[in-house]
């Protein structure tokens, strides 16, 4: 066993400031006889470039901020290497995310059950995404109005391109869903966002900051975990670097993961918990055979559609230097305007063939034609709709390859390895099409710029796809939930075979959900935070959950109501 300090001890230690660390940090504080340690790698979210929720790109792009992980090089993406960018700053990736808010389908949490995550289901998990948000039009049986995460809609799309999108899905013959999140994920409606007035409404902001003020929770930046400290089978403290010194750091009832899904799964292979051939490998003792470690890794695709646009009313023409001083001073002075909004306010969940029991696409739209990096895509004005297949079938892993914590783990997604994803992105191509070319957005509708006309047979779709598709950034399910071979947790988030250990965060996700990883991240940790401290879990819902009828779909689907291409 590793000498402990004991006067370095802790009830619970916490590695990872993020979606999940920031929830638990909160709620295992508020109760003052628990003494809590939360260590975070990176620092402080204070800057205007976090704190805008306009200044969403910048965030994601800089090392201060974010992990600037790549992927290994993926076949079937022409072995193109992806950015993977993680959150390393208070908030974690809630503070460099896209601040968009989406549940996932109440079908998603019941497969999670059915994987053999017991009480994981959609009824189970309700009360808890409930627990987690004040949303800004009140609380009824699928909302809350009392939690710490603040939800609206930024501007309630006062741009018409905005609702334009929305009827367009309509006029295509698809339904319309007034909350998403609520009853019915299915359709075109307002987006959902993580603000609060006019500022970026982090887990940094929602809950730990409150929490700071606790005189039983220790927060620690900059803060480089080794590894867990093992004695035998359980879990009894953390190895950490900061300021060049190496400490120790012990704890008397559990350590919790929440590195997220690049992080957790690395740090478990740091610490000789994972496949023994992997560790040794990388010249790491195995300590615990728990193959599962960093399998099972799946993420989100998209690219986006864009066209020019007929009126002068698009994003583009706010875009210059002159413009862009204005929208910061306003924000600045007031947080209200443009500067208060991530500029996605419509959306649309759909799914890609008949046979399917819930959506699997996802509309994310935008009224202005730029770059991932903020820039203008092309002179004038634009808009594009950003569309991924959501509920992929390709699977890949985290490896480690150093007992080096501070080499970057392998990461590689095999994006497109299976059939199913790239026929789902095929069909993102002519279902987009066909909406975007509805009446709703006749007088606005300009010239397909990508991927262009010319985009139409299944090989050209398939290479454009390989060419221009990228992540979501929403990496997960590395550490899954389950009772099977390759599950790495049990049903109470505890570590299979070990005693004091715990994985909290997106990597525990069985399946990826049909959504951004945000939302259902901060459920998990709400619920977990229950069941580590021993509470009685929140009772199941039993509000119904919308389904359309999968006829409706196919015909819909079949004989889209207008005109198409």
């Amino acid at each position: 066993m590793d000498q402990i300090n004991p006067k370095q001890e802790y009830d619970y230690i916490i590695v990872g400031a993020g979606s999940a660390g920031c929830v638990l940090a909160n709620r295992l504080s508020a109760d003052s006889a628990n003494k809590v340690l939360l260590l975070e790698t990176g620092g402080s979210d204070k800057s205007i470039f976090i704190q805008m929720p306009t200044a969403l790109s910048i965030p994601m792009n800089t090392k201060k901020y974010a992990w600037q992980f790549e992927t290994e090089a993926e076949p079937s993406l022409d072995n193109r290497r992806m950015h993977c960018p993680r959150g390393k700053v208070l908030g974690g990736s809630s503070s460099i995310n896209g601040m968009v808010y989406v549940r996932g389908h109440a079908r998603d949490f019941d497969e999670w059950q059915q994987s053999g995550a017991k009480d994981w289901d959609y009824a189970h998990c309700l009360p808890y995404f409930k627990k987690a948000e004040t949303w800004a039009f009140g609380a009824d049986d699928y909302r809350g109005d009392s939690g710490p995460l603040g939800v609206n809609n930024g501007n309630q799309m006062k741009n018409p391109l905005y609702q334009a999108f929305v009827d367009a899905g309509v006029d295509a013959g698809y339904l319309a869903t007034a909350d998403y999140n609520g009853a019915q994920q299915e359709g075109f409606g307002p987006m959902h966002m993580t603000v609060k007035n006019g500022v970026r409404w982090s887990t940094s902001n929602a809950y730990l900051r409150p929490a700071m003020q606790r005189s039983n929770l220790t927060v620690i930046t900059h803060a480089l975990v080794h590894k867990v400290l093992l004695d035998g089978k359980r879990a009894v403290g953390v190895r950490y670097e900061r300021k060049g010194k190496i400490l120790d750091v012990g704890c008397s009832k559990e350590v919790v993961l929440s590195a997220g899904s690049i992080g957790s799964p690395h740090i478990l292979q740091l610490s000789g918990i994972g496949a023994a051939k992997t560790l040794g490998a990388a010249g790491i003792e195995p300590l615990h055979e728990l193959p599962g470690v960093g399998q099972n890794l799946q993420d989100h695709l998209e690219f986006y559609f864009q066209f020019k646009c007929l009126k002068p009313i698009s994003l583009n023409g706010k875009l210059d230097p002159l413009n862009k001083l204005f929208i910061g001073t306003r924000w600045i002075l007031n947080k209200s305007g443009l500067g208060a909004t991530n500029h996605f306010e419509s959306c649309g969940f759909i799914r890609s063939k008949p046979g399917l029991e819930w959506p699997d696409l996802q509309y994310h739209f935008l009224p202005a034609a730029m770059r991932y990096d903020g820039k203008e895509a092309f002179a004038g004005h634009g808009f594009q709709v950003h569309i991924g297949h959501n509920k992929p079938k390709s699977r890949g892993a985290v490896t480690v390859v150093s007992s080096d914590p501070k080499a970057a783990p392998k990461i590689q997604f095999n994006y497109l390895s299976h059939q199913d994803d790239i026929e789902g992105f095929r069909a993102c191509v002519r279902l987009t099409r066909e909406i975007i070319n509805q009446p709703a957005l006749d007088e606005y509708r300009g010239e397909e710029i990508q991927p262009g006309i010319q985009v139409q047979s299944d090989e050209a779709i398939d290479r454009f796809v390989r060419q221009s598709v990228e992540s979501a950034y929403h990496p997960s399910c590395s550490c899954k939930m389950g009772e099977d071979s390759m599950a790495v947790v049990d049903s109470q988030t505890k570590v299979h075979g070990m005693m004091g250990l715990r994985v909290v965060d997106s990597s525990i996700f069985p399946t990826i959900p049909n959504g951004n990883l945000n939302s259902p991240t901060i459920m998990v940790a709400e619920r977990a935070a229950d069941l580590i401290l021993g509470k009685m879990p929140l009772a199941a819902s039993d509000a119904p959950v919308v389904i359309a009828d999968e006829w409706q779909v196919h015909q819909r689907q079949q004989s889209p109501k207008k005109h198409s291409v």
